[in-house]
């Protein structure tokens, strides 16, 4: 499959993850258990995303935007605009996955300061997960150009059932996965500092950190199946495809404590997200019908994020008053909420 990633470009782009990876884990080391404040959310926040508009501009420059002849300027706009969009949907994506985070915290009455830690290697596992999948989706498509309407048909699915499932209360009491867990494995009752394992009265047991850590893998499983493929609707190269997944994601843990205050506020964006995810996928049903350019992808996803966020705050959500979902923390101290 074509792409525009040298082995040089890829060696340095595995190299600046890595390095990333590195500071912010001796970053978290160093400031130990604390909760992580707006300011420094927002701070981080605004970092990551400059940072990926710092490597965009510089993958333009490189591929000739500046001062190349028209074929290597054409082809450094479009995939500028390639990245840009693909990242953009990324990151949408992962609002909706934050929320996610947010009611396995609130479920499970994870202390802020232990959060950081959740998020962190969630982030690992997610970068893992989605560098397999990207590369296991290029070998494919590559082989197999007819698995693209498997992925715009999923995707189309996937939309139909989010806009159903949009605004529904969430019930993790009934997830089946968390059932599973409390059948095969044995519970404290309380949190043990940062410790996923903890010892009570002789016997060992993993704590309901570990379980939440659990939950937060599977979600990212379930979430990589679906933009794994939407980003495939945008571009097929492997090196935009896995260099905007990861930039989406490296952000993701400042996001999380900049949006885990606002998830009422923005209760309508799921059905955007649902109508981006149906747009996509339709965008690659039609590929051999009519190609859609990247930049009406782009705008259209631009103009029904921001059309269903502004809706979000002059329209409450039905049935919870002021938008807020009903969140109920199951596992308080000397609660039921973990298998004793």
């Amino acid at each position: 499959m074509l792409s525009v990633g040298t082995p040089l470009m890829w060696m340095l782009f595995a190299a600046f993850v890595l390095v990333a990876l590195v500071v912010d884990f001796l970053a978290m080391n160093k400031q130990g258990a604390h909760k992580v404040t707006m300011g420094e959310a927002a701070t981080w926040s605004l970092i990551w995303v400059a940072v990926s508009f710092v490597f965009v501009a510089l993958l333009w420059w490189y591929l000739g935007g500046l001062g190349g002849d028209e074929a290597a300027r054409g082809m450094a706009n479009v995939k500028a605009l390639e990245f840009v969009t693909g990242y953009l949907v990324e990151k949408a994506l992962a609002v909706d996955n934050i929320f996610v985070f947010l009611m396995v915290f609130t479920y499970f009455s994870v202390p802020a300061e232990f959060q950081k830690r959740v998020l962190m290697i969630g982030i690992l596992g997610a970068l893992v997960l989605r560098a397999v999948m990207i590369f296991a989706g290029a070998w494919l498509i590559a082989r197999f150009d007819w698995v693209l309407y498997i992925f715009g048909a999923f995707l189309v699915f996937t939309g139909v059932k989010m806009w159903w499932a949009a605004g529904q209360e969430p019930d993790l009491e009934s997830n089946p996965a968390l059932k599973w867990i409390r059948r095969h494995m044995r519970i404290a009752p309380d949190f043990d500092g940062e410790k996923f394992f903890t010892v009570v009265n002789g016997a060992k047991l993993a704590t309901p950190l570990f379980v939440v850590i659990l939950l937060i893998g599977i979600v990212d499983i379930v979430f990589a199946v679906d933009s794994i493929p939407a980003i495939f609707a945008i571009t097929t190269d492997p090196f935009i495809v896995l260099t905007s997944n990861v930039f989406a994601i490296l952000g993701l843990r400042a996001m999380y404590f900049l949006l885990a205050g606002l998830h009422d506020k923005f209760h309508l964006l799921t059905y955007g997200l649902a109508i981006v995810l149906i747009l996509i996928g339709a965008k690659m049903l039609l590929v051999d019908v009519y190609h859609i350019p990247v930049a009406w992808s782009l705008a259209a996803t631009v103009t029904v994020l921001a059309a269903t966020m502004v809706l979000s705050l002059y329209v409450p959500a039905r049935g919870y008053p002021g938008g807020a979902y009903p969140f109920k923390a199951k596992h308080d101290k000397g609660g039921d909420g973990a298998k004793k």
